[in-house]
């Protein structure tokens, strides 16, 4: 009888260990938020929103807290919504040491649409946030 619980009281151990483990490795394993790059940033920043990706989004955003997934949900819903097409994305004033990302494209009535988003950059990391851009 307790040799039964104590083989059951460590598989049970062992399986929280395990799980710990994995756990530990998928958070170690999961890549820095943002590009490596401006150029990446702008390139995937344009995929994201033409393919209303809300993941490859949230990857890219410079989000306070840990909101960014549901925001990124959201915003691409409002972009599929609005039939959002053909994206693009024009880094500035400085393409190589960019402050701004302006996004352009085409509503699904087919007005065009544009608008600023600040880009920022910290460990080499760059992505894009939320607010008014700098001067």
């Amino acid at each position: 009888m307790h040799i039964r619980r104590d083989v059951k009281v460590g598989l049970s151990i062992a399986a929280a260990a395990a799980w710990i483990g994995a756990v530990t490795l998928l958070i170690v394993h999961e890549p820095d938020p943002g590009a490596a790059s401006p150029a990446e940033l702008g390139e995937r920043l344009a995929t994201a929103l033409s393919g209303h990706d809300a993941d490859a989004f949230a990857g890219l955003l410079d989000y306070p807290g840990s909101g960014g997934g549901d925001f990124a949900k959201d915003y691409v819903a409002v972009l599929t919504d609005h039939g959002v097409h053909d994206v693009r994305v024009a880094l500035g004033p400085d393409a190589a040491a960019p402050s701004r990302a302006t996004v352009t494209g085409t509503l699904g009535d087919g007005r065009p649409f544009s608008y600023p988003l600040t880009v920022t950059s910290e460990d080499g990391r760059w992505t894009v946030a939320f607010t008014p851009p700098l001067p």
